[in-house]
Formats: C-alpha cells, sequence, structure tokens
C-alpha cells in the first residue's frame, strides 16, 4: 500500500485539468490526465480490451429474460379440466416438459405462484446489490469482481436445469439472481475506466449492444428449442458463460483507476505501459515522479457506501437517481414479460420485435451520447415511454389492430431502453472514481427494484392489461420528473476523489 512519501516512475509530461492549479487538494498529475496522456487515443488492439469487458453483458440479458421461455404458460383453458381420480390434466398444446408451468401443473396456480421464480431471480439481483456493491470498489476490484460473478451466475444457471419442483427451481434463479447483481455494474465501470474520456460514452454503450444480443438471442435459442425441455435453455447458456469467465481472468487487465486509488500504483503503471498505444509509448515510460496518497476513508468494505450518505450533495444524486432507475426498471424488465398479456400472440416474433427494439437506443447513445444532453433526454424519453404504455392497452387501440398495439408496445420499450442506457453513463458521470461503482450498483438495485415487482404486474396483467401497461406508464412518467434535480454532466471532466468533486462543485456554485 502506498502513502505520500513513496514517489513511482510514471511520466515526463504530465498534463493537468484546467482547474487543478487552483486547487488545493491537487498537488499532482490527476488520474485522468495521466490516463489521457497514456491511452486517450485509442488503438485497435486497446479497444479489444473493453470489448471484451463488454461481452459480460450479453450472458447477464440472457439470465435476466430467460423466464420468458422457460417459464411461458401454454395455451389451455382451465375451466376444461379432465379428472380421473385425483389426477388432472389440461390440454397442453406442446408436449409438458417445454415449460416449467406445464411440467409442474401450475398453469391455473394463480400469478403469485406463476411468478415466483421470476420474482425470486429479481429478490436475489436486490440482496446480491447490496451485499457486494462495495466489493469492487474497496476489495476485489473490478476485473475479479466481473470473473467471480459470471462464474457464479454459470454455476447456478447450470444447477438450474436439473431442479424437479417449483421451490428449488425458485431457489435456484434467487441464487443466479444474487450471482450476476453486479455483473452489468463491474463490466460497464471497468470497461469505461480502460479509456480516456474522449471514449467513455461510446466504450460504455458497448455493453448494450451486447446485452442487447444476449436478449436477441434467447428467441433464436427457445425456437431451435421448440418442443424440447425448457432445462436444454439453461444448460446452452451456462456453458459459454463459463468459459467467457475464464477469458476475462487471464486476458483482461485490472483499472489503472482503481489501482491508483486502492495504493496499487506500480501495478497501475504496469497496465498503463501494457495499455498505451505505440505514439504514446516513450512518453508513457520515460520517468518522472508521481505521489500519489490513498483517500484514508476508503479502508473498509463500505465505507464507500458511508461516506455518500454523509455528504448531502452526493446522497441528493444518489437518492434522486434511484428513485428514476426504479421508474425506468419497472417499465424495461416489466414489459417483455408481459408481452403475453397484449392480443399480439406470437410470442417469439413480438419478443424478437422488443430485442430489436434495443438496437437503434443503443445506437443512439452511441452516436449523439457526445453531443447529447444527459438530464433532457431522461426525461423526454420517460414521458414518451408511458405515454406509449397507457396507450398500448387503451380499448380503442387494441379493438383497432394488433399490429398497432404491438407497435406503440415497442414505441414504449424504446424509450425506456433510451432512458436506461444513458441513464447509466449518468450515473457514472455524477460521481467520482473512489464510489463510482458502488454508486452505479446502487442505481441498478433501485432498477431492479422495479424488476422485483414487475413479473407480479406481468402476470395480474392477464386478466387486465392496464394492471400492467398501464401501471408502467403512470409509474415511469412520475420517476422521470425528478431528473430536473440532478445536475447536468456533459462535457465534464471525470473526477477520482470525492475532494475533487467538491472543489469543482464549490467552484461552479460560486
Amino acid at each position: 500500500m502506498a502513502n505520500s512519501s513513496n514517489h513511482i516512475p510514471l511520466l515526463s509530461q504530465p498534463h493537468y485539468d484546467d482547474d487543478s492549479s487552483q486547487s488545493p487538494h491537487i498537488q499532482t498529475p490527476s488520474l485522468d490526465s495521466i490516463i489521457e496522456n497514456s491511452i486517450g487515443n485509442i488503438s485497435w488492439a486497446q479497444s479489444l480490451q473493453p470489448i471484451l469487458v463488454s461481452l459480460a453483458w450479453f450472458f447477464d440479458a440472457q439470465q435476466t429474460f430467460i423466464s420468458i421461455f422457460a417459464d411461458d404458460q401454454p395455451s389451455s383453458n382451465c375451466n376444461n379440466i379432465s379428472s380421473s381420480s385425483s389426477d388432472y390434466s389440461w390440454p397442453w398444446n406442446l408436449p409438458q416438459h417445454t415449460s416449467t408451468i406445464s411440467e409442474w401443473g401450475l398453469q391455473c396456480a394463480g400469478s403469485i405462484l406463476t411468478s415466483l421464480p421470476e420474482s425470486a431471480f429479481f429478490t436475489g439481483c436486490l440482496i446480491g446489490g447490496f451485499v457486494l456493491a462495495t466489493i469492487a470498489d474497496s476489495w476485489l476490484g473490478r476485473k475479479k469482481m466481473l470473473c467471480f460473478t459470471c462464474l457464479a451466475m454459470a454455476i447456478s444457471t447450470l444447477l438450474t436445469a436439473f431442479a424437479n419442483n417449483l421451490w428449488t427451481y425458485s431457489a435456484l434463479r434467487l441464487i443466479c439472481g444474487f450471482s450476476r447483481s453486479t455483473i452489468s455494474t463491474s463490466a460497464l465501470v471497468l470497461s469505461t475506466e480502460l479509456v480516456g474520456k474522449q471514449w467513455r460514452g461510446q466504450v460504455g454503450v458497448i455493453g448494450y449492444f451486447c446485452y442487447t444480443l444476449g436478449f436477441l438471442s434467447l428467441p433464436a435459442i427457445a425456437y431451435v428449442n421448440i418442443g424440447s425441455t425448457w432445462r436444454n435453455l439453461y444448460l446452452y447458456t451456462s456453458i459459454p458463460t463459463i468459459a467467457y469467465s475464464i477469458i476475462v481472468y487471464f486476458f483482461v487487465f485490472e483499472s489503472p483507476r482503481w489501482l491508483f486509488i486502492k495504493g496499487e500504483i506500480e501495478e497501475g503503471i504496469d497496465i498503463l505501459k501494457k495499455m498505451a498505444n505505440k505514439a504514446n509509448y516513450e512518453s508513457t515510460i520515460s520517468i518522472s515522479y508521481l505521489s500519489f496518497e490513498e483517500e484514508k476513508w476508503n479502508v473498509n468494505l463500505y465505507s464507500s457506501i458511508k461516506i455518500l450518505i454523509k455528504k448531502k450533495w452526493a446522497l441528493q444524486r444518489l437518492s434522486t437517481i434511484m428513485a428514476i432507475g426504479f421508474g425506468v426498471g419497472l417499465v424495461y424488465y416489466g414489459m417483455p414479460l408481459a408481452l403475453g398479456n397484449l392480443a399480439f400472440n406470437n410470442l417469439y416474433l413480438s419478443v424478437t420485435l422488443n430485442a430489436l427494439s434495443e438496437f437503434p437506443a443503443s445506437l443512439i447513445a452511441f452516436f449523439f451520447i457526445a453531443n447529447l444532453n444527459r438530464r433532457t433526454p431522461i426525461l423526454v424519453f420517460c414521458i414518451i415511454s408511458g405515454i406509449c404504455s397507457i396507450m398500448s392497452v387503451v380499448k380503442e387501440v387494441k379493438r383497432y389492430t394488433k399490429t398497432l398495439q404491438i407497435g406503440v408496445e415497442l414505441v414504449s420499450f424504446f424509450s425506456a431502453c433510451s432512458a436506461f442506457n444513458i441513464l447509466l453513463i449518468y450515473t457514472i458521470e455524477l460521481f467520482p472514481t473512489c464510489v463510482r461503482n458502488s454508486a452505479v450498483s446502487m442505481v441498478r438495485q433501485a432498477i431492479v427494484v422495479g424488476g422485483v415487482f414487475s413479473p407480479v404486474l406481468a402476470a395480474a396483467g392477464r386478466g387486465d392489461g392496464f394492471v400492467s401497461y398501464g401501471v408502467f406508464g403512470v409509474v415511469i412518467m412520475c420517476f422521470g420528473l425528478f431528473v430536473l434535480y440532478l445536475p447536468e454532466t456533459k462535457g465534464r471532466t471525470i473526477c477520482d476523489t470525492m475532494d475533487e468533486e467538491e472543489y469543482k462543485l464549490s467552484n461552479t456554485c460560486t
């Protein structure tokens, strides 16, 4: 662990932030200037690192939405039951083993029981997010946390394929949710910290593309698996995830920013040298001296959460953006699960269309994130999503045509996806490096809380679509308004410590 008296060779000509010379807190080159000097101009070889990290989103998406097909409710009539003694059977359209609902006779069990596995999954996400939220900041780091959670998710997914009843199945889904709770957070933070600020937004969006591809892979896998057991879905998605976890462990670098914050300066410098493109390689290995002092409060597991709560400005930002996250999460996770409630009755096609709608949302973020404000698009997309969600279950729309209904639903889901994408990048820019992973994790927690309620609303909406889509619309519009209480971060220099952030805040206020 480094202290203030240790001097390590780093850069011969460090670049300082414009206001760093005036700050009483910054007497050495900022991490941002070091990153920019070393790897600011991203090369093709260097871009492979964030791309490889972002692939974690692909496997995360598969486990998030796999229940759409594994827990599909086959077409049948609960009032048309043939009985023989105490045995009951329903006229299934497919073999019983194609769905957990049909295999375990849950067709008429009620919304609470049929939504239990997916609610357990999101509950696991919620618990795991609180338990694991700060480990990537305080102990394991971004890379090891990503490897551990991906591997744990893969193993629990593999075991799920052998579940023999609803309760075992739900317990394993809870463990899976617990394991994957910080995957996307760790991947997003690590990928953006491996590049300079010029590419931060674009690199962050790569994860969204991978997530969309993961979502899109599900209807393809399920279609190939028609008539086969639902267990195959878990087998087909678990084995590649195990292989990916091993690849990340051996080929991905740890975040230099996190290593500097934790005092592992020599390792951080070594990674910067390995990642530097040829144009900057000579200046990177040239000798100068950097004195870097680890923040004294960042010494135990939950200190980053404590500091977020203690600082009034940080608590205000965190609570506000978490409220927005709840509204967005309810719609983002709920809409795909509630697709069976719409008159458009081709589940494979409707899920595919929803997955495809994430591509334009990701493209908007990728190409325009450098020029987009953060607050205005989030507000606009939340309002559009809410209005269209309510319109999708208005009787006049349903009577007109099924195509119009699914079209309005797609606009709503697209808008929720766009708000989701910008929201996470916005969160990264609102908080400094020392607490960034924890802050993003807490926002993800709020999103997951919305996910906990979405399966119940989706199941309850089978009789009345307004119970699902109507509630989705009202919630996302109301909570989207909270963005008006947050500062704009477009074009702002990323901070590494709480002191830097407070200094910038005080200068802005004055």
